[in-house]
């Protein structure tokens, strides 16, 4: 199975290549970068992409995804910029929200990857058939974008009623999004409902995954191990997937935890089980 690492665990820091050394160091063969402005500055294509894409060239190592951005500033909203959000009832909004997703989606240009892991919706939002379409609309624009540019979009299970995997699936299906796939991530789950069940219901359309712990409480991203989830039945039920989707973490920074020092004690604990 893959090894994979999502840079979210440096979100807050300027994403440069001694980072990216790192990862691999701790066992990472594959990538996922958050697209952040502040972490990574997506649009500067002259500089940091470039910065990036040469390192990714010169490595070898895959970049299997981007994480779509939530936020178009370089603050991360703290300056009060709205979160992007594709499933918006207000057309201007959702209008905006697939321009920065499309820029974000260009970096393929310089940096050829997979999937682009999209949210629909934010945090806690309720289930609306609106809703529901105005998403229909916002991710038809983008899987037509994200096509020649080599770019499946793959929908995450969220702590949402958008974003349930029983509401994924009968997006997908109502949609006929043939080429739309899920992110699986093993925390939200948690949080949500039932792991197990959980991925169940999504397991045909899984392209990728998010693995981090939590205790049922909060969507705290903590290593493996850290929480509440049984990682033994997990990694059961990830062998099983029928696309064999990469072992991806997705881990909150902590400046006491070394990632690439845990990143292989993760990595091996994962395997083992």
């Amino acid at each position: 199975m893959l090894k994979a690492i999502s840079t979210f665990v440096y979100v807050k820091e300027r994403l440069h290549p001694g980072l990216l050394d790192g990862l691999v160091r701790g066992g990472a063969q594959a990538i996922e970068i958050f697209a952040a402005r502040q972490h990574l500055d997506y649009a500067n294509r002259k500089q940091h992409v470039r910065e990036i894409a040469d390192w990714f060239r010169a490595s070898g190592i895959t970049l299997n995804s981007v994480h779509a951005p939530l936020y178009a500033d370089y603050e991360w909203g703290r300056t009060g910029a709205p979160a992007m959000n594709v499933a918006s009832t207000d057309r201007a909004s959702r209008v905006a929200a697939m321009d920065e997703i499309k820029r974000a989606l260009e970096l393929a240009e310089q940096i050829p990857f997979r999937f682009l892991v999209q949210h629909l919706g934010a945090t806690g939002e309720m289930f609306d058939d609106r809703k529901f379409e105005a998403a229909m609309t916002s991710i038809e624009h983008l899987r037509a974008f994200a096509k020649p540019l080599g770019v499946r979009i793959l929908l995450e299970n969220i702590p949402n009623e958008l974003s349930t995997p029983e509401r994924l699936v009968e997006f997908i299906r109502a949609a006929h999004f043939d080429d739309v796939g899920v992110c699986f991530d093993f925390g939200h789950a948690n949080i949500m409902s039932d792991v197990a069940q959980a991925f169940e219901t999504v397991k045909g359309y899984m392209h990728s995954t998010h693995v981090h712990d939590n205790a049922k409480d909060r969507d705290s991203h903590l290593w493996p191990g850290s929480g509440s989830i049984d990682w033994k039945q997990a990694m059961e039920l990830l062998r099983s997937a029928p696309h064999t989707p990469p072992l991806l973490l997705e881990i909150e920074g902590d400046e006491k935890v070394n990632p690439v020092e845990k990143m292989a004690e993760a990595f091996e604990k994962l395997e083992t089980d």
